[in-house]
């Protein structure tokens, strides 16, 4: 992203951002005042709003609608499929030549013949860019909508309490700000909301924040939080209710709803990737070229020849000449090809420009949850109190994960699942729960914040076992069972269990204690006074790990040139942990507060020598993917959840994953399908090969057609005649460029994958500065040598052409002249074609070509057959239709000391570029 860019990106997303402050601080106030002052600020009580009140609301707050932009229109996605600069040069010039190569010729206008119609050019040229274009729009047209995807997933009606009415469910469209909600078990939460009254009210939120875990909502008022996420009292639209009951005071609503934002970001135009830029400036390169060479074509062979309508129609020959017309249709196919290739491993391709910037990325910006991570809880260790694994920890967890009756958390299902895995390695957790049943329980509520089951085993022994937050635990604990003993719980030891637990606090790790006692109350005196004088056992270390591809796919990208930067709205405690456990080094760690502080200068400066950003807000993430690609890098993000979609819109290509939310995969230009993130490495293998083999037929075609203009340039000024018909100069390049169609199939050298290539346009001009004018030495070789030496020999008993005059006279002169020239054009047809073919196989690697690299089969193939069909038609009746004249065998002992004589000087200069500017393509 340049400069100009990036300004006009943050002027777009000013407004959103003032608004987005503006409605942080209505929810940090709802949070941080008492609920009394949060219902006078919202003009509400807890009766609820009366009609009036509700009207006044929605004219003041707008209603609770999130906006988004409509799909683009039939006519503007075909417009976006066929219409760049360079199929706009295309367009052009399809039309001059419709005009004087058909029009001219049917009315006999400006000189021109009805047997002078010809409607080749035309269709060559448009035949390319329908080709091409229809490619990219059927491709694209696949892409479903990522806004529309956000506003399924909302719930259409909520409960709400009005005055007069009580709890009444209306749709989600008519909710205000200051109305009072009711939320349970199951409900999406329909807005922001401030939580003024709840019962063990549990909320996910995993998709907006990146959380793994659920949270628990009070209605408590809060101190100050850099983000309005970690408020405790507040809710968000998107987020879904676990378990538990609240009611709460509608805050904001709509497009200022922290969702609405996320849905406002999604819906804006994506940025201008690398691609498109690349390509666009490589485009330009090539019409400044045509802009300068036509006009000179123009003057010299009009002032030369005299014949200004000739001298036009052959400009415009060069014009289409000096255009590699296959170009839109290599690049697409190219694409295409990658886009194949990528989903033979499991890999859907939503935008074909995604597979080139898929290559060029050279920092992957990841969340962690989901993608690096297995978005699902592990229970890590089961340790005693000395800080060992040790079964019985495990088995009592067990038992009470396993007979309690309320919502089973995350937690719960880690146990329980690692037990039944740990069954065939110990037989003490084998069945345990048919050799147990259950006696009694304390559910789990958020004032004890701890679960207490009581079991009895098949002999009659009645246990209670109780697992909770460790600083709960231990205040209910007299004893701990440590060295095979039960202990007092002495200060000491006290404090030797928080040291432990803290340490695995700063892993990342959330930690459960677990005690137990033998022969609580029975049935029916059971309760919460018998949660004391407990035996502390162990401790219960639980964390979201990452996937198993996911340390050795790091390592791959850094082989392959990709900086990996983590992102992520989780603390920065379990991030260290998984970067760590991921191989990934931290250097440096910046929060969403400290990002806050920072001005987008700052940022970037910050942004070279940071690895991992934590507890990021949405807008954060999309901030720094956009300070990353203003800094010159071309950036890919690789996410899963709804908190991951503006970044995903902000970045160079947006990855998502299998298991991501739909509103991710919407967003995304690719999607893995397989957890395997070896999958990215292969990506990114598979978009350099497509890069390649782009800029092979960019650079190879530009610089052949460059040559090959140069030397008609010349060639015009001095010939008494065109030393090319404009047909046969069409016809050249439109076998050439199918010779070239088995491009995107080439083989890639391993060492031009191993690290990210970016477009280069100035890179372009400067190949067909070097290496053009390389074939021009030889076609004026082949210049003189047919002029002076071999036309004269075989048509006119050693006269030159402009002698003939004096030598012949009527009829004879002009047979001997028209067999003059279609010998001279036809030796240099077959001497350009030879010469632009084999320089495909040197200019294709910097290595020494069919040695050290040769080209795919295809290719070869076709490059053969190129020169076969071209050397074959000055003897076929075409030719004679063309304007040639066969070529006497003798010909070829010319041509084949030429031609090698070429590809040892092309090789000589290659070697010299390389050594020049570094690398060839």
């Amino acid at each position: 992203m340049n400069k100009k860019e990036f300004r006009m990106s943050t002027r777009r997303t000013a407004s959103r951002a003032a608004v987005r402050d503006e409605e942080n601080r209505r929810l940090e106030y709802a949070a941080t005042v008492p609920v009394k002052d949060v219902l006078k600020g919202l003009g509400t009580t807890l009766c609820g709003l009366d009609e009036e009140s509700v009207s006044a609301s929605r004219a003041q707050y707008g209603s609770n609608r999130v906006t988004h932009e409509k799909k683009k229109s039939l006519a503007r996605r075909l417009v976006d499929a066929f219409v760049n600069p360079f199929t706009a040069i295309l367009f052009l010039l399809a039309l001059v030549s419709t005009m004087t190569d058909m029009v001219f010729p049917y009315f006999s206008l400006f000189g021109s013949q009805p047997e002078d119609f010809d409607c080749l050019t035309v269709l060559i040229i448009l035949t390319m860019v329908m080709i091409s274009g229809t490619l990219r729009f059927v491709q694209e047209s696949r892409s479903g909508n990522a806004a529309e995807k956000l506003l399924s997933m909302i719930t259409t009606t909520c409960s709400v309490i009005r005055k007069n009415n009580d709890q009444t469910e209306i749709p989600m469209d008519e909710l205000v700000v200051g109305d009072l909600v009711h939320l349970s078990a199951g409900d999406m939460i329909p807005a922001d909301v401030r939580i003024l009254d709840a019962k063990d009210f549990f909320v996910s939120q995993a998709s907006l924040t990146g959380e793994s875990e659920p949270v628990e909502k009070t209605a408590r008022m809060s101190e100050p939080k850099d983000s309005v996420t970690e408020y405790a009292n507040l809710a968000f639209m998107g987020s879904n209710v676990v378990s538990g009951s609240a009611t709460a005071a509608t805050v904001c609503v709509g497009d200022h709803t922290l969702f609405g934002s996320m849905a406002c970001a999604v819906a804006g135009e994506a940025v201008e990737t690398s691609f498109t830029k690349g390509v666009n400036a490589i485009s330009w390169v090539l019409i400044r070229f045509m802009l300068v060479m036509v006009p000179l074509v123009f003057f010299i062979n009009g002032i030369t020849k005299g014949d200004w309508l000739n001298a036009f129609l052959f400009g415009i020959s060069i014009a289409v000449g000096l255009t590699p017309e296959m170009l839109p249709m290599i690049v697409t196919t190219c694409l295409a090809k990658g886009a194949v290739s990528m989903s033979k491993k499991q890999t859907i391709v939503k935008n074909l420009n995604s597979i080139q910037n898929f290559g060029a990325i050279d920092i992957l910006c990841t969340d962690k949850t989901g993608t690096l991570t297995q978005d699902q809880v592990v229970l890590e260790y089961h340790l005693n109190v000395n800080g060992e694994d040790d079964t019985r920890v495990l088995r009592h967890a067990y038992l009470n994960s396993y007979f309690q009756t309320g919502y089973k958390n995350l937690m719960d299902l880690a146990i329980i699942r690692k037990t039944e895995e740990a069954e065939a390695e110990d037989p003490r957790l084998v069945d345990l729960s048919e050799h147990y049943i259950k006696v009694d329980e304390i559910p789990f509520d958020f004032t004890r914040r701890r679960l207490t089951t009581v079991v009895q085993d098949q002999k009659g022994k009645t246990q209670m076992v109780t697992k909770g937050a460790v600083e709960e635990m231990l205040s209910i604990c007299a004893f701990a069972e440590r060295d095979g003993s039960v202990q007092p719980l002495t200060d000491e030891v006290r404090q030797n269990i928080l040291q432990t637990v803290d340490a695995l606090n700063d892993k990342g790790f959330r930690v459960l204690a677990i005690a137990q006692k033998s022969n609580p109350s029975p049935v029916g005196a059971f309760g919460t006074q018998d949660e004391r004088d407990m035996v502390l056992i162990g401790y219960l270390a639980f964390l979201d790990p990452p996937k198993e591809s996911t340390a050795d796919a790091l390592k791959a990208l850094k082989d392959h040139g990709v900086t990996t930067k983590i992102l992520t709205g989780d603390n920065d405690k379990v991030t260290r942990t998984i970067c760590k456990q991921v191989g990934l080094k931290v250097r440096n760690m910046l929060l969403g507060s400290d990002i806050e502080c920072m001005n987008d200068s700052e940022l970037a400066k910050a942004a070279k020598s940071t690895d991992v950003f934590a507890k990021l807000t949405p807008d954060q993430k999309a901030r720094v993917v956009s300070i990353l690609r203003e800094n010159g890098h071309t950036v890919g993000f690789l996410g899963d959840g709804i908190n991951d979609a503006a970044a995903m819109k902000a970045a160079d290509i947006g990855i998502s994953v299998d298991t991501a939310v739909d509103v991710a995969k919407e967003s995304a230009d690719i999607i893995l399908l397989e957890k395997d993130l070896m999958v990215l490495e292969q990506g990114i293998i598979e978009g350099r090969k497509t890069y390649a083999n782009m800029i092979k037929y960019i650079k190879m075609t530009a610089s052949s057609n460059f040559g090959n203009m140069f030397s008609v340039l010349a060639a015009a000024a001095l010939l008494p005649f065109l030393p090319m018909m404009s047909v046969q100069l069409i016809f050249l390049n439109l076998i050439y460029d199918l010779s070239c169609t088995a491009i995107p199939w080439d083989n890639v050298d391993e060492e031009f994958i191993a690290k990210p290539r970016k477009w280069d346009a100035s890179s372009v001009g400067n190949f067909m500065i070097w290496l053009g004018p390389t074939s021009s030495i030889f076609d004026f070789t082949t210049y003189l040598f047919m002029y002076f030496v071999f036309c004269p020999l075989v048509v006119s008993n050693g006269v030159l052409f402009n002698d003939l005059p004096a030598h012949f006279h009527g009829a004879e002169l002009a047979i001997i002249q028209a067999k003059y020239i279609g010998l001279f054009q036809a030796g240099w047809f077959v001497e350009s074609m030879w010469s632009q073919t084999l320089v495909i196989h040197m200019i294709r690697t910097p290595k020494l070509p069919f040695i050290q690299s040769r080209a795919s089969a295809p290719l070869t193939l076709l490059t053969l057959t190129g020169i076969v069909v071209l050397t074959t038609i000055p003897f076929t009746p075409l030719g004679a239709a063309l304007g040639f004249v066969s070529l006497p065998v003798t010909y070829f002992a010319y041509l084949v000391p030429c031609i090698l004589l070429y590809m040892a000087l092309a090789t000589s200069l290659k070697k010299a570029y390389v050594r020049h500017y570094g690398e060839l393509l």
